[in-house]
């Protein structure tokens, strides 16, 4: 690796600033718009339209904290063609960001397709205070599976590599950037649906779930060291999943659907018998 692609301080500095900037709108934005969304497992995504808006915003919110690496290599990269007199692309970072969040609106839409399609056939069994919890956490132990396999470790070398991913897949001009951006997009995909699966299970329109989840992939992505980081993330996802199957109600921030947070929830009637001295008491006859 040359000096010329040794990332500068004030590139990072230039690169990450903006794309924190821009995550916090996004937060603030998921905030305003889904505050007061029903968040539990299963819950009503909305519209094909309100959804698509709104997963990308979140999917910017989630990711945008963990991309500056690549963003910033891409950076140094158009600059040393700068410097050799060849052409770069100004505003290719924010094409290829674009191009990122563009895969992940796609892999979105699976996601709405598959959940829209559970919901239409309302089978009973799977049912929240039946089989639902089982359903959820099933998932959710899968996602820690996943973890495991030679696909994930080939993903998350990709998406920790940006130096070999770009040099790789480098295009150049406006359109090789959106397409580096979706390429890239495609193999953060393949590390991180699972976890994606995961909130779907939790509750897609979930902000402290989907703020968890955010926290998991920044540690996996970020960490310096990857195989603490997988392992980390993967004993998470197993207790979490294990606790949703065995005592969901115990689990702090799950939302029963349509309701409030169970755990909270729980407490509350807790704490309303403990206050009122006729609880318990058989009824006046």
């Amino acid at each position: 690796m040359t000096r010329a692609l040794v990332p500068q301080r004030s590139d990072r500095l230039l690169t990450i600033v903006p794309l924190l900037v821009l995550a916090a709108v996004c937060w603030g934005l998921v905030l305003w718009r889904m505050g007061d969304a029903d968040a539990g497992p299963g819950a009503d995504p909305g519209t094909i339209g309100f959804f698509t808006g709104m997963w990308t915003v979140m999917m910017a919110a989630m990711m945008l904290p963990s991309l500056w690496p690549t963003v910033v290599v891409y950076r140094r990269l158009q600059a040393a063609r700068r410097e050799r007199g060849d052409n770069a692309v100004r505003i290719g970072p924010a094409l290829l960001v674009v191009g990122y969040l563009g895969a992940w609106t796609v892999a979105g839409l699976v996601g709405f397709v598959v959940l829209k399609a559970g919901r239409a056939l309302e089978i009973d069994v799977l049912s929240w205070d039946r089989g639902g919890p089982v359903l959820a956490g099933g998932v959710i132990v899968a996602a820690a599976v996943y973890q495991l396999t030679p696909l994930k470790d080939v993903c998350l070398r990709h998406c920790r590599g940006p130096f070999s991913f770009l040099l790789e897949h480098w295009r150049p001009g406006t359109l090789g950037a959106v397409r580096m951006g979706v390429r890239h997009g495609v193999w953060c995909i393949g590390c991180c649906w699972a976890l994606m699966a995961a909130l779907f299970a939790l509750g897609v329109m979930s902000i402290p779930w989907m703020a968890a989840i955010a926290v998991l992939i920044a540690v996996e992505k970020l960490l310096p060291w990857r195989r603490v980081a997988t392992t980390f993330v993967t004993v998470a996802l197993l207790v979490l999943g294990l606790a949703v199957v065995l005592v969901p109600e115990r689990v702090p921030g799950l939302m029963a659907p349509g309701g409030p947070a169970m755990h909270d929830m729980n407490m509350s009637i807790g704490a309303i018998g403990a206050c009122d001295p006729d609880q318990g008491k058989p009824p006046l006859r």
